[in-house]
């Protein structure tokens, strides 16, 4: 089995102790991440739905409250039930953790770059629970609203794990839509076949549209999940996006 072990090693891009080592740094920031999140103001919940009731007013008076009608579309389908579910529940870990591992073994330079987007996004989105807890749209049933998780699905935001180490009052920004924002910019340009560029392309706004239907997110969490996923890449990546920049102006 050692044997084998070593073989397998061989074939790793940097061998077994660097993939274990990609493994303790993901795993332990998930985890450090889930109960700080977790812990985050569980004592303003008045807050927080003082802060989500100022978004819906929002929304409503500029004539953009879209998350009610989408909500309408998905519970009048068995269909969209399902995926809409199995989205939010997948997409936040074990997508990004798929596509973690697929970009560490084929495109190994790109690896880091990922991982560390994923990681200075998330804490940007944590620090923004902590600044401006916010109930999301299930919880004000009195507009409308209801929660498409806890009415048709077998795992809830009161299950177990979840219940522990998920905020119930983190709506703002959305981690889903940002996530799935920097997944979809990463395999766009790793992906060689249209088909699959154009797969990825759809998951983004996949994602946006499940959060926002099962009643998790406003549109506004998405539009501040996707400003963090940008501005952390301007930060992170601005000799790499300057270079493009200068590269297409010399082009035109």
């Amino acid at each position: 089995m050692s044997g084998y072990a070593a073989e397998i090693g061989r074939r790793l891009p940097r061998g077994w102790a660097h993939l274990g080592l990609q493994f303790a740094i993901w795993f332990g920031f998930y985890a450090a991440y889930q109960v700080a999140r977790g812990a985050a103001d569980r004592n303003s919940v008045a807050t927080a739905f003082e802060n989500g009731r100022h978004i819906i007013e929002f929304q409503y008076a500029t004539g953009s409250l879209i998350e009610l009608p989408l909500q309408r579309i998905v519970e009048g389908s068995a269909f969209l039930i399902t995926a809409t579910s199995y989205t939010y529940w997948l997409s936040q870990f074990a997508v990004v953790g798929a596509t973690l591992l697929w970009v560490y073994f084929r495109h190994q330079d790109r690896f880091a770059g990922f991982r560390n987007w994923l990681i200075a996004a998330n804490l940007v989105g944590l620090l923004g629970y902590a600044l401006l807890p916010t109930a999301p749209p299930r919880m004000f049933p009195e507009w409308g609203f209801s929660d498409v998780l806890a009415e048709h699905a077998s795992l809830t935001q009161e299950s177990g794990l979840v219940a522990f180490s998920a905020n119930p009052y983190a709506a703002m920004p959305s981690l889903h839509a940002m996530d799935a924002l920097i997944v979809t910019i990463v395999m766009i340009g790793l992906v060689r076949s249209p088909l699959s560029k154009l797969l990825w392309a759809l998951w983004a706004p996949w994602v946006w549209f499940t959060v926002m239907s099962t009643g998790n997110h406003y549109w506004l969490d998405v539009a501040a999940g996707v400003a963090i996923a940008l501005a952390t890449a301007v930060v992170l990546f601005r000799d790499r996006i300057a270079s493009a920049v200068a590269h297409v102006t010399r082009a035109a």
